[in-house]
């Protein structure tokens, strides 16, 4: 008797992109089981509580809400039905000492009239070119680029077509993001507030493309405030994966992938089982591979990525404290004195930046509403290099950076008391993201060919397929979501195609694709 059975997908990872990939699978009928080593889902979103309150402490920005919108309503389900979300008004509040402070809005004209009042309405025209730009790049590339499956230079231009080749060289690739910056802005501290996009892929503004001009549009769409904290938005997933028919397991470390007869077979477990599979999402750093963190057999599937190439780490400090002499908003940055030295630390010689700029998520706060009368809840965050495999950080090295850190925030007229604060250095994000020396961007967007050389969906070793913001489309809980259900729509292709006899899940039987 012919005994047929549903091909059976194992995730690695129940981060946002290997539980998007996980939902998009098991609605088309696949036998989805997520293995997570943690004990929540989330990866890089997650939360530590401190003092009793729980905290955001990875991403805390949620941006392009049609991505999720679609997920759920493809899966006939509806996002609000899982997360409350409420549009912020205000974008992020810049300072760069106490006289100079300036707010960006997701209304244009709003922040308009707020670069006019900081540095003239010379800059404020350029701001607004600069946005209308903007948004010709990320139009260019929504449906193109982000959205499609990998592809390379000559791809892209074929896929732009060539009534549109302008567009193809209105995105800028040739030219970096601080060169482009200075056609719209001649105050260096709005080059330094718009270079600022660079690091939301963990790269530098003078070495990255101008391409990167798209962030400025995807934030004025909206920017969104998850109510109860990221870590709810990563929860609803996991609960629509469940709701769809995906398994999943927490607390199940996989040791290896195990390769049989030239494709991907399976996994084994840190405690010796044996889990069998059609297909297998790696939910991770490619660099995770491409080092044999997974065993020798699936090393081959990735390029290594040279340490050279990595994005940028981060020193955090997710803390509670008393704050006082500056109103935070929910998205604060104070920015440093001299902005290239910053990122010539950091990448070139390999070292905390001397002058850091400074990032505060102020999570009590909100559009309209005054912070709490006690301590508040506070993600601090300053870039660092990601060599955390090689060294990790002295208590000296430390307690020199937070005093930076505080000298900084004290500039710009904000005082915060003693912090009470859990400290996650790039060793510590090497240790929960392995292989990556601490990098939370995957590879850096350095030069022009830079997206060019992220991982596409499929790798090198058949049945075996990569999610996750270290491949394309990129960093960002939007675009690893982008990224599984890539992995996914790949998989779903790849199995029409295969002509492949698996084992039938009863003795005695097969199914053939």
């Amino acid at each position: 008797m012919k005994v047929v059975r549903r091909d059976k997908v194992i995730v690695i990872g129940a981060g946002i992109g290997g539980l998007t990939a996980a939902i998009d699978l098991a609605r088309r009928d696949f036998d989805v089981t997520v293995v997570e080593r943690a004990e929540t889902a989330g990866g890089k979103m997650r939360e530590i509580s401190v003092a009793g309150s729980a905290i955001d402490s990875g991403p805390t920005v949620f941006t392009m809400r049609w991505v999720f919108d679609r997920l759920f309503g493809d899966a006939d389900a509806a996002l609000d039905d899982y997360v409350r979300l409420a549009p912020g008004t205000t974008i992020a509040r810049h300072a760069w000492s106490r006289g100079e402070q300036l707010d960006l809005f997701a209304d244009r004209s709003r922040s308009r009239d707020a670069i006019a009042a900081f540095a003239g309405e010379g800059e404020a025209a350029g701001y607004l070119s600069f946005c209308k730009e903007a948004g010709r790049i990320y139009a260019t590339l929504k449906d193109t680029f982000l959205t499609a499956q990998k592809t390379g230079p000559l791809g892209l231009a074929r896929s732009i077509g060539p009534a549109r080749i302008g567009d193809l060289f209105a995105i800028r690739p040739f030219q970096t993001l601080w060169s482009a910056l200075g056609d719209h802005f001649s105050d260096p501290r709005l080059r330094q507030l718009f270079g600022r996009y660079a690091t939301y892929c963990g790269s530098s503004p003078f070495a990255a493309p101008a391409t990167l001009m798209l962030v400025a549009h995807v934030e004025q769409e909206g920017v969104w405030l998850v109510e109860g904290g990221m870590q709810r938005l990563a929860e609803a997933l996991a609960q629509l994966a469940a709701e769809v028919g995906a398994e999943l397991r927490y607390g199940a470390s996989v040791e290896r992938i195990e390769v049989d007869h030239g494709r991907a077979s399976g996994v084994r477990l840190g405690g010796g089982e044996r889990l069998e599979a059609d297909w297998i999402v790696a939910n991770g750093d490619p660099e995770a591979l491409a080092s044999g963190a997974f065993g020798a057999g699936p090393a081959h599937a990735e390029k290594r990525i040279s340490a050279a190439d990595r994005s940028l780490s981060a020193v955090t400090w997710t803390a509670k404290a008393l704050t006082g002499g500056f109103s935070l908003s929910r998205h604060n940055v104070f920015f440093s004195n001299d902005y290239a030295a910053e990122f010539t630390d950091i990448f070139r010689d390999g070292r905390l930046p001397t002058s850091p700029t400074v990032y505060v998520c102020a999570q009590d706060r909100a559009d309209g509403v005054a912070g709490p009368d006690g301590p508040e809840r506070l993600l601090i965050l300053v870039n660092a290099p990601a060599n955390g495999d090689r060294r990790d950080l002295s208590e000296e090295e430390l307690a020199l950076c937070e005093k930076k850190v505080l000298d900084r925030l004290s500039h710009c007229g904000l005082d915060i008391g003693p912090l009470e604060a859990v400290v996650t250095t790039p060793a510590m994000f090497n240790r929960l993201f392995p292989a990556t020396g601490g990098a939370l961007y995957g590879r850096a967007t350095h030069g022009w060919a830079a997206a060019f050389r992220r991982p596409g969906a499929r790798t090198r070793l058949p049945g075996l397929y990569l999610a996750g913001g270290g491949a394309h489309p990129g960093a960002g809980a939007p675009m690893a979501a982008l990224s599984g259900r890539l992995a996914a729509q790949q998989i779903i292709k790849d199995r029409a195609s295969t002509r492949t006899f698996y084992p039938a899940a009863i003795s005695g039987g097969t199914s053939m694709r």
